[in-house]
């Protein structure tokens, strides 16, 4: 793609983005002049200082996709190429999890695993926020929290202290995945001096630790979370980034941080166009997710792999969300090829209508049992009660005391196993899979036909954000020689590369 005009002659491969072009512009359109483009490395891209604390080499993260479909590969493949990967732990038995942060505890580069607001089992976030202290982990992505708890604050104010200069040092670093300006605000403040009354009263950190917290946000970086799959507001990204960005700067002034507020974007980042809009809205990283549940490394089946190659953007609803069911909380999945969305619906509106499985009339439960379930409501509640008195006996106690809260854990039963289903690709419950997933999907998709990355097979997490950092890059050196008033050639576009392409154009 060399730059060149009959009319007016521009030298120079604009494709080498790491090097400087010296253009000269000639013809009977243009006055001569030269026009200086500068190298655009993708590291350039984003919050360079955000990186260096991190320890990456690219402004790109992968969030963390439940019940480890942001897996340890998927992690490793970031790290190892330079970018920072979140470990899926929402939904993993907390064992697996254990097992996950000792794998990775010894790895050569940065990670964070997921600390998931439960709002419904406070034991397990409480459980999770001990083990993250208790094995050394130094980053974690705080999702789906409605407000502040006090595990988090506890993971936050861990070992706080004074440097030998005098600065607050806070070990343990959070990255807040939001999509509210309310909720923007409370992690962008300090720690609520409640919690941190009450984590003294525990012997949890000393007064003295309590006046530094005083002193630091709850989360340095927020990431502000547009219409993405799983948990989303739906929230457009070029309204939101500006929002949370320009919080930011007012929540830095009001309480005078020593450290500066910085925010990514999340949800709908699965193309070079894309990427680059986030970093000329000022974005200090990007975070993909529905994209790298498409790639080889996730702990999802190929039969969802395959089902998310040909998700095009229409391809995505809103359905109840499985952790949050009876609040009326929905995540974003795929209605192609899959009934789940529907059927999800349809137990919410159930869950809303009667006071318990008894109420349900006698056709619609037969219809549960012989569509939805596949099972009868008493086997179901048998294998729920036991499974709850593992692993929080109060479920079943409550459900016993309350034949409405017996129906809900029933009904979470088919949420939480539709996803379990999909991620196992349990052939025989295609039609209930539960897939997690936002419009960028279909944004990719579209940009990757008749591409290597068309195919499933191919889609590599490191290659696949590698493009996505590289086009932006591309685009954004590109618009700067618009800005100056010159034509690109006709047949400039931003194509998936090879890995070995792209080193050579950064070479």
């Amino acid at each position: 793609m060399e730059l060149r005009r009959s009319n007016n002659i521009i030298s120079g491969d604009l494709r080498r983005i790491s090097h400087p072009l010296q253009i000269t512009v000639t013809g009977t359109n243009y006055v001569p002049h030269q026009v200086y483009v500068p190298s655009l490395p993708p590291e350039q891209l984003g919050d360079r200082q955000f990186c260096s604390e991190i320890g990456i080499r690219y402004p790109y993260c992968g969030g963390s996709m439940a019940k480890g479909i942001s897996s340890e590969a998927m992690v490793t493949e970031l790290g190892r190429a330079g970018m920072l990967g979140f470990f899926g732990a929402a939904g993993l038995p907390f064992s697996e999890v254990e097992t996950a942060v000792d794998r990775l505890a010894s790895a050569d580069y940065p990670c964070g695993f997921n600390l998931i607001h439960s709002p419904h089992e406070p034991d397990l976030e409480s459980a999770l926020a001990e083990l993250y202290i208790r094995k050394g982990v130094k980053l974690v992505e705080a999702s789906a929290f409605l407000a502040l708890t006090l595990p988090l604050v506890r993971y936050r104010t861990h070992g706080i202290h004074r440097a030998d200069n005098g600065d607050i040092v806070a070990p343990n670093r959070l990255m807040a995945k939001v999509s509210r300006e309310e909720l923007a605000e409370r992690f962008f403040s300090p720690p609520p001096e409640k919690l941190l009354r009450q984590l003294i009263d525990e012997g949890a950190i000393t007064a003295e630790q309590a006046e530094l917290a005083a002193r630091i946000p709850m989360a340095q970086e927020i990431t502000a979370e547009a219409d993405s799959g799983g948990h989303t507001d739906n929230r457009p990204a070029l309204t939101l980034f500006p929002t949370i960005a320009s919080l930011a700067a007012r929540m830095e002034r009001k309480f005078g941080y020593t450290v500066r507020l910085r925010v990514g974007l999340a949800g709908g980042i699965a193309t070079p166009a894309a990427a680059a809009a986030a970093f000329t809205m000022g974005a200090a990283y990007i975070m993909t997710g529905s994209v790298n549940q498409a790639c080889v490394e996730s702990g999802t089946s190929d039969t969802v792999r395959k089902m998310l190659a040909e998700t095009r953007q229409a391809d995505v609803t809103m359905a109840p969300a499985a952790d949050m069911f009876e609040m009326g909380v929905t995540v974003q999945v795929v209605k192609r090829g899959t009934m789940f969305p529907m059927r999800a619906a349809k137990l919410y509106e159930m869950y809303r209508t009667y006071e318990g499985l008894d109420s349900i009339p006698a056709a619609e439960r037969d219809k549960l049992e012989k569509t939805f379930f596949k099972a009868t409501v008493t086997d179901i509640w048998r294998d729920t009660r036991a499974f709850f008195l593992t692993r929080d006996p109060r479920q079943v106690e409550r459900a016993e005391r309350e034949p409405k809260h017996q129906m809900a854990l029933v009904f979470r039963w088919y949420l939480g196993q539709a996803a379990h289903w999909a991620k196992d690709g349990v052939s025989d419950r295609t039609i209930d899979y539960q897939i997690w997933c936002g419009p960028a999907m279909g944004a990719f998709n579209e940009w990757t036909t008749g591409s290597f990355l068309e195919s499933p097979a191919q889609r590599r997490v490191a290659t696949v954000a590698r493009n996505i950092l590289y086009g932006a890059a591309l685009l954004t050196r590109a618009h700067g020689i618009r800005c100056q008033n010159i034509e690109l050639p006709e047949d400039f576009q931003i194509t998936p590369l090879e890995d070995t392409q792209i080193k050579e154009y950064l070479a």
